[in-house]
């Protein structure tokens, strides 16, 4: 199976999580920073993992703009994952989080969604993520990839 891993990170932390994600699946994997991504370049693969930081409740600017640049349908038979990072804070959830507007975008280029939108915790805006978070990012990657077998 092609993996993509796309991701914008502010302070590291998404970042990590990304390539706790690509070091979790088997086959061919690449893990990109948003800026340097190509919009054409998932359609090419067999499933697509993005995420982004939580500002606002929204993904970074990176993120949305690699989003925005998928053609419409350039996701057709694409399984895609959205995953974000975020602190546990009860206030944070008014805005709501990245990943859910990440997989509703990726649904909208015609993406299939497969497993809900999730997030990783941080300490504090600027980290450290949370003990435990890569190695359950990794673990939730694995689950993703068995699904679509």
């Amino acid at each position: 199976m092609k993996t993509l891993v796309v991701y914008d990170s502010l302070h590291g932390n998404t970042e990590k999580v990304a390539r706790a994600i690509g070091a979790a699946l088997h086959g061919e994997v690449k893990v990109l920073h948003a800026g340097e991504a190509n919009p054409a370049e998932p359609q090419s693969y067999d499933l697509l993992f993005v995420g982004a930081p939580t500002h606002g409740g929204r993904p970074s600017p990176p993120t949305k703009e690699f989003l925005d640049k998928i053609q419409a349908g350039g996701l057709e038979g694409v399984k895609v994952a959205a995953f974000d990072t975020r602190i546990a804070k009860r206030w944070v959830g008014i805005f709501g989080f990245a990943a859910g507007r990440i997989a509703k975008s990726l649904k909208e280029k015609g993406g299939t969604l497969i497993g809900s939108p999730e997030g990783f915790f941080v300490e504090a805006t600027e980290g450290p993520l949370k003990e435990g978070e890569q190695e359950r990012a990794a673990a939730w990657a694995k689950k993703i990839a068995e699904s679509t077998e």
